[in-house]
């Protein structure tokens, strides 16, 4: 679930931006402008970024094209165009970032330049230094390792199993714990550990070339984008895991007992960490797998099926869209242009290969608004189409402003707009919009086990979310020594997560490797930001609606206020600190986990009087 984010890395874009593809500077900077036109002065600095502008959006769009056909129509020339204009988009913002850290040192810069051009270094993901040989050798291995991981396999009853297929049966309640140990060992042994000496070297040079952009390490440049010092950004994300680590340990505790009596002290003690294969999930970061073994009695049954209120009503795929827009437009959101509707991928086409992975685009832009899904008439994709049009009214409303603003506040808010939308499908929505009978809304003996099972999965993320680049921020600022690269990565999944690994760690291993993002070279952080941001955005809407009921029961749908308030903070882009964002919406300008703490509070207390007695945390 994805937005297109075509100038920028910021918003996981749709667009298959190729930001990790680095090239040498000297090799890879658009011709160079005459010294007279662009001098190093606030004023020259200033024409500068305006010419950049100009480039990144004209190419932007022209890209935009090739890569919907890449995506909606894969073959050998759709690939063959999609990685000529990738390459290309990396030799301009490579070269574009290089030339902004020298613009960027220049005394008496306006507010608007400097942020633009802590923008453009921020714009490439892996940085190469500006060294001979030394851009070519950092991509070589940046390739290797992603080829290491599409072809990694683990092994179940001692076949081979691929990495899909791995994922699906780590989630197959039928495992027993040996098979479960089995794969959980194997992936992490024949995927993580070979790729430990080419990490480490992707890091140095990546450390390196994040130095000459101006910045103390690589895990600094990452943290540099949310408009603070990157310390206090550390911290800010520290302060926010405090204030919602009290459910969290709720929740392992009580799902901790609930795996011991399942399996016995022999697999999973009563107290203590929690094994991290028995959760349902290869790294542990999601739970919602396991829910049936920690459902609580008569917690099955809601009074009514998503799925089948569908099929009640005869929505196809573009009949579920219809549905969706029809949100925003109760909230006063102009409906969708026409474009969208002839231009946009609803089903899988049956003459081709498609990418059916959900994503939202705007083409151009403007107003070239599309979605890209392979939709079936089920629960699951209904929720998806909510979340995915909030990345396309995200898109619309920030239209107006600079091509370096088009994107999201900070990289946490797009993925929260869609999330905090696809919250408000509760059963009230459904009853306003005749596709469930008022005498169907579940009674409130059936919200614990609904709110647990939203918590297996929102709740347990949190501290993998966090994590995994606290993880590599140690590994860049040395504070995690390449001698402690595995067990420095297991330590802080016990900090955090209370899990241990099944079997021993060779401390000569890498772990970490066995998780996508870390080879691919991904940052995390912006996916705990998005699990926090869309309870406080929900929040905020629910109180501006005037909700007077229990917060996972809100429905704002029909209230113009709301979508005033939430148009003002989509309009405003990247173009202000993501403080004035939030405000404009919320009221606040610091982000919180407060609104999930109240948002799950019954839960919280249903989980307390279920592990009285019990020992908690790890």
């Amino acid at each position: 679930m994805k937005s297109a984010a075509p100038l920028l890395k910021g918003a996981a874009a749709a667009l298959a931006i190729a930001f990790a593809a680095p090239l040498a500077a000297q090799e890879a900077a658009p011709a160079a402008a005459p010294a007279a036109a662009y001098p190093e002065t606030p004023e020259g600095a200033a024409a500068w970024v305006a010419m950049v502008e100009a480039d990144l959006a004209a190419f932007s769009k022209e890209y935009g094209h090739v890569s919907w056909l890449n995506a909606t129509y894969i073959n050998h020339d759709s690939d063959t165009l999609a990685a000529r204009y990738g390459a290309e988009l990396t030799v301009k913002q490579v070269g574009y970032a290089n030339e902004a850290a020298r613009y960027a040192r220049v005394a008496g810069l306006d507010a608007e330049t400097a942020r633009k051009l802590d923008i453009l270094r921020n714009g490439i993901s892996l940085p190469a230094p500006n060294r001979p040989g030394a851009a070519e050798e950092l991509n070589a291995i940046a390739t290797r390792l992603g080829s290491a991981y599409g072809r990694g396999k683990g092994t179940l009853n001692g076949q081979p199993i691929n990495g899909s297929d791995i994922e699906a049966e780590m989630g197959n309640l039928e495992r027993t714990p040996d098979e479960l140990k089995e794969m959980w060992a194997s992936w992490h042994d024949n995927v993580g550990a070979p790729m430990r000496g080419d990490y480490v070297r992707m890091s140095a040079l990546a450390n390196e070339g994040a130095k000459e952009l101006g910045f103390a390490d690589y895990g600094a440049m990452w943290r540099s984008g949310y408009d603070m010092p990157p310390e206090q950004f550390a911290a800010e994300t520290e302060r926010m895991w405090q204030e919602v680590k009290p459910l969290y340990i709720a929740l392992h505790t009580y799902v901790r007992r609930k795996l011991n009596e399942k399996y016995g002290d022999a697999v999973q003690p009563r107290t203590g960490p929690i094994r991290a294969d028995l959760l349902g999930n290869m790294w542990a970061q999601e739970w919602g797998n396991i829910y049936p073994l920690v459902a609580p009695a008569g917690a099955g049954d809601i009074g009514y099926d998503l799925t089948d209120l569908i099929a009640k009503k005869n929505l196809d795929a573009v009949g579920m869209v219809k549905v969706g827009e029809q949100f925003f437009s109760s909230l006063g959101f102009a409906p969708l242009p026409e474009t969208f509707w002839e231009r946009s991928q609803f089903v899988k086409p049956a003459d081709r290969e498609v990418v059916c992975h959900a994503s939202a685009w705007n083409i151009d832009n403007v107003d070239d608004l599309r979605i890209k899904m392979c939709i079936k008439p089920n629960a699951d994709d209904f929720v998806t189409i909510h979340h995915e049009l909030g990345h396309n009214y995200y898109q619309r409303a920030y239209n107006q402003q600079d091509p370096l603003h088009l994107n999201g506040a900070n990289d946490g808010f797009h993925e929260a707009i869609g999330d905090m939308i696809a919250l408000s499908i509760t059963p009230e929505y459904l009853v306003q919009i005749d596709m469930l009978d008022p005498a169907q809304v579940p009674s409130a003996d059936k919200d614990i086990g609904l709110l647990l099972r939203q918590a297996m999965d929102k709740v347990a993320f949190l501290p993998f979310g966090l994590l995994l680049d606290r993880y590599r921020w140690g590994l860049y600022d040395g504070s995690i020594p390449e001698s402690a690269i595995n067990t420095g990565w297991n330590d802080l999944r016990r900090d955090y997560q209370g899990i241990v690994p099944p079997v021993p760690r060779d401390p000569a291993g890498f772990d970490a490797g066995a998780k996508y993002h870390i080879p691919a070279n991904v940052s995390y952080t912006r996916y705990f930001l998005a699990r926090l941001l869309q309870f406080q955005f929900y929040k905020s809407a629910c109180e501006t609606a005037g909700w007077k009921g229990p917060l996972h029961r809100c429905s704002f749908y029909g209230n113009k206020e709301v979508g005033a308030k939430l148009d003002a903070m989509l309009q405003l882009g990247s173009s202000k600190p993501w403080p004035d964002a939030l405000e404009a919406f919320t009221g606040e300008r610091q982000m919180s986990g407060k609104a999930m703490v109240e948002y799950f509070a019954p839960l919280k207390k249903w989980l307390d009087q279920q592990n009285k007695g019990e020992t908690a945390g790890w």
